[in-house]
């Protein structure tokens, strides 16, 4: 079921190809604006525009003289809030999709009572939603959305408004069921990119500036989304004997081994990072926030996750002037 896209939005500024293949999850990243809902929207045909082609196993959906309803595309929609019939039970609404794709009203029951099991719901089949946690309404949403047998399943933040356990365990069980199943994903959480996709494109303003392995991408950043989005300070520069330059001039001290004078980058974790007295990188304070038992510490260009006890020993706060070191060792770097 190989979807090919080529989103062409004037209106919202976006120009962009995405090709996922039979089977395979692509999980769609970017900040605000970048165009990730417009492509879910031209997807499912909530967005009909003349200038782009969606392909969807061999058939046009949009295109040239071509347009196929929303409600006639074998295309399913899960979004952070479980959207559910409230009058129908947790069975029921299950068995809706079924029925809705022409199947009996016994085969749907049947259908409906083997996802509530899988998905381990059978206690809940005859609530109505109002009856259910977040948790529980999200897992309906997703039996009933495997229950259809989608050719392509759309996945739009499907775990931003579950708590941090309730998340994991869906996460979990997500990642069991998209196994062989055409998919894209829309996150801003890593852990959705990594657990639950194969490929990962990242999108700003209305174009791809990166796209490949979710894995190779998340730890070979290329561009500042990216090294954020994964958790990564990411900085530029030219490689000489085996430091980094940086554009002003200062060095990190880095592992790997490049021609003299080659353009790199250099990708290191915050909790890497840490203050100094003397050397390092000279950095000015702009923000202090908590980042669980520590203090995420942002300068100009990178961040470093710090004690209090450290923040208080080098009198850390907005405006005041800081060094930063980075063990040779914690810095990866490759080429630009």
């Amino acid at each position: 079921m190989t979807l090919h896209l080529h989103a062409d939005v004037p209106s919202r500024g976006v120009d962009l190809r995405l090709q996922v293949p039979d089977g395979g999850t692509l999980a769609l990243v970017g900040p605000n604006g970048a165009g990730k809902s417009t492509v879910l929207s031209l997807v499912a045909g909530t967005l009909r525009d003349g200038h782009s082609r969606v392909e969807l196993a061999g058939q046009l959906l949009t295109g040239p003289g071509a347009w196929v309803p929303p409600h006639a595309r074998r295309v399913t929609t899960l979004s952070q809030d479980p959207v559910l019939f409230p009058h129908l039970t947790a069975r029921a609404n299950i068995a809706f999709a079924l029925r809705a794709r022409g199947v009996s009203r016994a085969r749907a029951r049947g259908e409906a009572a083997r996802w509530l099991d899988e998905l381990e719901l059978s206690a809940l089949a005859d609530r109505r939603p109002r009856q259910l946690s977040g948790g529980q309404a999200q897992r309906v949403a997703i039996a009933r959305a495997l229950a259809a047998a989608p050719q392509l399943l759309l996945l739009d933040e499907p775990m931003a408004a579950l708590d941090i356990d309730v998340a994991a365990a869906l996460r979990e069980q997500l990642r069991h069921y998209l196994a062989g199943r055409t998919a894209v994903i829309v996150t801003h959480d890593v852990l959705d990119a990594l657990t639950l996709a194969d490929s990962l494109a990242v999108l700003e303003g209305g174009r791809i500036v990166e796209q490949g392995a979710a894995a190779e991408l998340l730890t070979r950043p290329r561009s500042a989304f990216t090294a954020r989005f994964a958790g990564l300070n990411l900085l530029t520069g030219r490689w000489d004997a085996g430091a980094v330059v940086l554009e002003d001039g200062s060095r990190l001290p880095a592992a790997g081994a490049h021609p003299a004078d080659a353009s790199v980058h250099a990708a290191f974790r915050p909790a890497a990072v840490r203050p100094v007295a003397d050397g390092g990188l000279r950095r000015t304070v702009r923000s202090l926030l908590p980042h669980g038992d520590l203090v995420r510490v942002r300068t100009e260009d990178l961040a470093a996750d710090l004690s209090g006890q450290q923040v208080a020993a080098h009198a850390l706060r907005p405006g005041a002037p800081v060094r930063l070191a980075v063990p040779r060792e914690d810095v990866a770097t490759y080429r630009a």
